[in-house]
């Protein structure tokens, strides 16, 4: 059995692109996306034609309408592969905005279900920011399920749970880019691999947290950067997981234990944030200040460069 075969014993395998292509090779059962991952695709020549054909059947439409039918025209796509769920992101620049994102999220379902996709398949995918998690809320109350991204700080996994979002995903990649570069050469890639990984141990903590307390959240591990952060996390609820990793899993027949479920290790004190100290806490936390204010900017760049290519086509 290889390790992605394991893995599926104890999680449940989201694809993390934009390249519908590659899905069925690796049948997972959601799949998610970003404004960086369609960028990627709609770069490559596989998915052009699909990139001007929506353009060119919404051409009078606002930019923001076309985006959003790009986006959706990528998610219906995608969910003739995968049997579960297709996580669409509200644009990164909408991250300070509740009422926006809030109208977004809302067209966007609109979109999936005019298209005859129920709103059970979809997940709106929104940054976690304070404006973010409210606008989930929202969301959520209108049976409109979320994940809540650009997850790097345990105020933010708390702040989720209160507003009853579906799902949410702490970037374990990134949380180890940080701190490998903020210790430099006194970083030691051995001793701090697998268990030991911050990433992984930001989310065990996170996952621990919620199973205690009886939380419904799930908890979706993403942002990986090799493959043993991925099977450190084994048993965590969801893992979304690159084409180049999936592969990797799938190469390898080495076997590996269940991670989290078993032991919740020790005692978390049940804790809540309101807007002020949610804000004082993130800010104490240089780490996930700096990323998620980096994810935000990365995200946003690359909508504007996908709101200039679809202009480009649209004035063709």
């Amino acid at each position: 059995m290889n390790q992605l075969q394991q893995l599926k014993q104890y999680s449940t395998v989201v694809a993390d692109t934009g390249d519908f292509l590659q899905l069925a090779r690796f049948a997972p059962q959601d799949a998610t996306t970003n404004p960086s991952l369609i960028l990627k695709a709609v770069l490559q020549p596989d998915y052009a034609p699909l990139l001007e054909s929506t353009v060119a059947a919404h051409k009078h439409a606002s930019l923001d309408d076309i985006v959003d039918q790009v986006l959706v025209r990528f998610g219906l796509e995608i969910l003739k592969v995968v049997p579960g769920r297709v996580s669409t992101e509200v644009d990164a620049r909408l991250s300070f905005d509740r009422d926006a994102t809030v109208a977004r999220g809302r067209r966007l379902i609109a979109l999936y279900e005019a298209a005859g996709i129920s709103r059970e398949r979809v997940l709106i995918k929104v940054a976690a920011t304070w404006e973010g998690i409210q606008a989930a809320r929202e969301l959520e109350k209108d049976g409109i399920f979320c994940n809540l991204t650009l997850l790097f700080a345990f105020c933010q996994a708390v702040a989720c749970a209160d507003a009853k979002v579906r799902l949410i995903s702490p970037f374990v990649g990134r949380i180890y880019d940080w701190h490998k570069k903020s210790m430099g050469a006194a970083w030691d890639e051995v001793a701090r691999s697998l268990s030991n990984d911050p990433g992984v141990q930001s989310v065990t903590r996170i996952f621990n947290y919620y199973k205690q307390h009886g939380i419904a959240t799930q908890v979706m591990g993403a942002s990986f950067r090799n493959v043993g952060q991925i099977t450190a996390l084994s048993g965590c609820d969801l893992l979304t997981i690159s084409p180049d990793l999936l592969a990797k899993l799938e190469a390898s027949d080495v076997p590996f234990e269940r991670a989290l479920g078993a032991d919740l290790g020790a005692a978390q004190p049940a804790v809540t944030y309101d807007e002020a100290s949610f804000r004082y806490a993130l800010n104490d936390d240089a780490m996930a200040t700096e990323k998620l204010a980096e994810g935000i900017r990365g995200f946003a760049v690359d909508a504007g460069k996908l709101d200039a290519m679809i202009e480009k086509l649209r004035n063709q």
